[in-house]
């Protein structure tokens, strides 16, 4: 009987232990963009040129400045006619009308398209896994991305991965706030419960599992 109540004991401390290792003091992800307030409107999300990205300039009736281009690593481009043009974290639509603006000094009325390729957006834009993934890097932000498809791009979890003790950083309202999720129950329980939208910016953080 001593012996019974002993191990009840051990077995009733092991479990408040993994318990601890597992669990979460965050506030749940909101699984739904529409359950929390952003100061931006996702479903208006626009593609973000950064550093690394390539682009294709066209401008109408003009070969000779006409020419494809890679973001410089300060986020600047040069044309033939005009150096250092900020585009980092600009549309390419955007880029297109400052392209118009520099060539105006010397070209007539300049009507100028750019094409982006490449996609790898402005660091802010990017979305971060770092911790017991087993391939952490960082993501260019997609539409609708989810946290399926980020734990699919970065391979899964680790064998030493406490999933369920994970969380994403997001800026809300100008604040940076931390949210738990369910990494494990998503990508080895199937629990497609356990998915939520993520936003340009967020960072999952995985960490290790006590033992």
């Amino acid at each position: 009987m001593k012996a019974t109540c002993r191990q009840w004991s051990i077995a009733m401390s092991l479990a408040v232990v993994l318990t601890g290792c597992s669990g979460n003091a965050y506030l749940p992800l909101p699984t739904s963009l529409s359950k929390q307030p952003f100061t931006t409107d996702p479903d208006q999300y626009s593609y973000l040129v950064g550093p690394g990205d390539s682009l294709n300039i066209f401008v109408w009736r003009n070969p000779e400045v006409s020419q494809s281009v890679t973001v410089r690593p300060d986020g600047m481009i040069t044309t033939p006619l005009v150096e250092d043009i900020p585009v980092s974290g600009l549309t390419p639509t955007q880029i297109a009308r400052l392209i118009e603006e520099k060539l105006s000094i010397y070209i007539k009325e300049p009507i100028a398209t750019v094409l982006a390729s490449g996609f790898i957006g402005p660091y802010s834009e990017q979305v971060r896994i770092i911790g017991e993934a087993s391939q952490p890097q960082s993501l260019p932000y997609r539409e609708d991305m989810t946290l399926l498809d980020v734990m699919i791009s970065v391979g899964g979890l680790t064998e030493f991965a406490n999933g369920n003790g994970a969380s994403v950083v997001r800026i809300v309202e100008g604040e940076q706030r931390q949210y738990s999720v369910r990494l494990h129950d998503l990508v080895r329980g199937g629990d497609i419960n356990a998915n939520a939208d993520i936003l340009p910016g967020d960072i999952v953080i995985i960490p290790e599992a006590w033992f």
